[in-house]
């Protein structure tokens, strides 16, 4: 849980740097990947990061830049530069919007989905959606025969570049 917005801000650089990782690494002709008809695709998981960047902060009152359209009524755009350009717009803008709070406001309350979450619950929560996200494009990707960017450790094919031995399957 984050006691200090400059927290929140260290750590939402990271994992922005590693959903821009992955969002590079998926090819437009492989954007469709999905496990079946009735899920969500790549690019429509893609998407969804970025909606939540701009909706949950929104319940929180903050107004985040470089989207137009109403989060979850707005489809994808047609290419993942797209997508990866409006989810670097939206996720800069987060941090700059969180960066105006004070600690004070991650202790307030704010109505989310039935509930009521405090402010750093919510940051929390939007940090790890992101990576729930991004460990289904991963398998994902990998389904679709993609070449998956490591995050918190090497992926199979970077063990080599990290001086390691890839581990037995």
């Amino acid at each position: 849980m984050f006691r200090h917005v400059a927290d929140f801000k260290t750590i939402w650089q990271l994992e922005t740097k590693h959903t821009l990782g992955l969002l590079d690494a998926i090819p437009d002709a492989s954007a469709g990947q999905a496990i079946s008809a009735e899920h969500r695709d790549l690019r429509r998981i893609a998407w969804h990061l970025v909606e939540s960047c701009v909706e949950m902060p929104g319940k929180m009152g903050m107004k985040i830049a470089g989207f137009s359209g109403e989060p979850y009524k707005t489809q994808p755009p047609a290419t993942m530069k797209e997508i990866r350009d409006t989810y670097a717009a939206v996720s800069t803008s987060v941090a700059d919007e969180v960066m105006k709070l004070n600690d004070m406001a991650l202790a307030m309350t704010y109505p989310f989905y039935g509930m009521t979450w405090t402010g750093a619950f919510a940051l929390f929560v939007l940090v790890t959606h992101q990576s729930h996200h991004r460990g289904q494009m991963t398998v994902l990707m990998r389904q679709a025969g993609l070449k998956v960017p490591g995050t918190y450790g090497p992926a199979k094919e970077e063990w080599v570049a990290w001086g390691m031995a890839m581990p037995a399957v």
